[in-house]
């Protein structure tokens, strides 16, 4: 029998929602047959096969409840990426010409998909901003304003709700609302459609996590 060899382990306290957020992160990339992200910045990831194992588990040991979800197939080439980066965006911090830290995700094909709405006293106050979007963005709720009932179009665990909107000049967009309230991120632009803003936001949610964080002039 082959040695077993750990590659990635973590272990955290996370709450119902944090974990359907971590799964459902999981499911879509299954689902889209993308290589899937093991870890919260997205630099494990693994590339199953269309038809692997899967196993479940349920154990009681004493007090003790454990719940494993396994997948197991026999591995091919590059099915496990150690050094991977899965996001496809970048955080820039910059101060603006108020003198005000503000930061802008912009993706690799040169597009700001998403940016902070409004300027911070310090670059420490704009990061501690971004790090809320990162945690908050992939299980986030969405809410389309523009139905007349409740308006939830997708279900998520965290604790902000994307917004979708028609602003006053007929172009579609999208913040991001913690429940305290505050505004957290914006589109930043307009959208012809709705179906456009709902890719842009679909695009933060996918690439927040594990994108990086350069200081700009």
């Amino acid at each position: 029998m082959p040695d077993e060899e750990t590659v990635h382990e973590a272990e955290t306290k996370r709450s119902r929602r944090g974990i359907a957020t971590y799964l459902r992160r999981l499911a879509n990339a299954l689902s889209r047959g993308e290589p899937v992200p093991a870890d919260e910045e997205q630099t494990v990831t693994v590339t199953p096969p269309a038809d692997p194992t899967m196993e479940v588990e349920v154990e009681r040991e004493g007090d003790q409840v454990t719940l494993d979800l396994e997948l197991v197939w026999t591995e091919g080439e590059d099915d496990v990426d150690l050094d991977a980066d899965a996001s496809k965006a970048t955080f820039e911090l910059f101060e603006d010409a108020a003198e005000k830290y503000r930061w802008r995700l912009v993706h690799d094909n040169g597009n700001i998909i998403a940016d902070s709405g409004e300027g911070y006293a310090s670059a420490q106050k704009a990061e501690q901003g971004l790090d809320s979007v990162k945690a908050n963005a992939p299980g986030a709720y969405v809410v389309d304003t523009s139905k007349e009932d409740d308006g939830i179009v997708s279900e998520g665990g965290s604790d902000a709700t994307f917004e979708l909107f028609e602003d006053s000049g007929g172009k579609w967009r999208w913040r991001l609302v913690h429940d305290n309230g505050n505004i957290i991120a914006d589109s930043g632009q307009g959208y012809a459609s709705k179906q456009k803003a709902k890719q842009g936001m679909r695009s933060v949610q996918s690439n927040v996590r594990g994108a990086g964080v350069e200081r700009v002039e």
